[in-house]
């Protein structure tokens, strides 16, 4: 298949997608029964990102340009083992070996083999070409290359697995950002935004903040207001009991506007409902060591702009490995 036609093709994935006719909308709601963490509005939330930021065409054709991508590549079976934190996560990955000219053959996670799956099945409705192309699998076998994402303890099978064959290999990672203290209230919004979008689930959302010492937390938990219907949803709200209970148990300090828990902590992870701080009395220190630490995707306030952590774009590649250039040495 030709560049050009692979690109007439994502642009018509994204015709599809903003149109949201009532198939896209039934595979939306059977996404959202299989997977309770993928609501209606956190898959929109996602398909709003990829339309926007990966699928027009004066978008993709630019990135395919950079890479000066033609018609002479040779092809070969990249494996794609894809992660199912939120939704459609996998996309991205999808997205690089489409354009680039490579075969793919997919695992879909558990967690979302609705959605991808179906938008793989409408491109092959549009163009019998995309069956030769992109092919789901349950197993990974025969591949020339692989990207796998996962967890720190999966990662240990993928370099187990794959470790003789050109592989990107994706750990645990998580996002931190650090403030000033002068922060609007618009900007807290924003902030408060790259905490809870997906529930918090996603590499790219905040999971820890970076304060200066005194710091007024109060017109922080005011800006978490908007996500208290989160108390409404069962899979969270059992995990913020959870999560008070061991800070009760525990004796330990913390914050909440009774949705999102505020806890000293020096870990960058936190868990589900939780959002971890600690203090500063100088942030270039503290830039410089986030900047080092491999476990952080990204530095809200820093590195992207509040309210932006969600919406990558599409050279914003994960762990900084640049996908495109990694399939063009194969």
């Amino acid at each position: 298949m030709k560049l050009q036609n692979r690109i007439a093709l994502l642009s018509a994935l994204r015709e599809y997608l903003v149109d949201n006719g009532e198939e896209l909308q039934a595979i939306k709601h059977s996404a959202s029964l299989y997977n309770g963490w993928f609501t209606i509005e956190f898959i929109d939330t996602a398909i709003k990102n990829i339309t926007e930021q990966f699928l027009s065409v004066e978008k993709l054709q630019p990135w395919a340009n950079h890479y000066f991508l033609d018609d002479s590549i040779h092809p070969k079976n990249v494996g794609i083992v894809m992660a199912g934190n939120i939704p459609l996560v996998g996309f991205h990955d999808f997205l690089c070996v489409f354009i680039s000219g490579h075969k793919q053959t997919i695992k879909l996670s558990s967690k979302d083999d609705v959605l991808m799956k179906h938008l793989i099945e409408k491109m092959v409705s549009w163009d019998g070409a995309v069956k030769d192309l992109v092919v789901l699998a349950p197993f990974l076998k025969g591949c020339d290359a692989y990207i796998a994402t996962g967890s720190n303890n999966s990662a240990r099978y993928f370099d187990y697995y794959f470790s003789k064959y050109p592989s990107i290999i994706r750990k645990n990672r998580t996002s931190v950002a650090i403030l000033r203290g002068d922060e609007s209230m618009e900007t807290l919004e924003k902030l408060s935004d790259d905490i809870h979008i997906f529930f918090g689930l996603g590499c790219r959302n905040v999971t820890k903040i970076f304060v200066p010492e005194g710091y007024d937390f109060v017109p922080l938990l005011q800006s978490f207001h908007r996500y208290k219907y989160f108390a409404d949803h069962h899979k969270y709200r059992n995990n913020y009991d959870y999560n008070l209970s061991v800070q009760i148990m525990n004796n330990r300090f913390y914050m909440t506007n009774e949705t999102t828990l505020l806890v000293e902590s020096d870990a960058i992870f936190s868990p589900i409902s939780q959002l971890n701080y600690g203090f500063y009395k100088d942030a270039v220190p503290v830039t410089d060591a986030l900047k080092q630490n491999e476990e952080v995707q990204c530095i809200a306030g820093i590195d992207i702009p509040f309210g932006e952590v969600q919406s990558p774009g599409l050279f914003d590649y994960a762990d900084g490995v640049d996908t495109i250039q990694f399939l063009l040495t194969l």
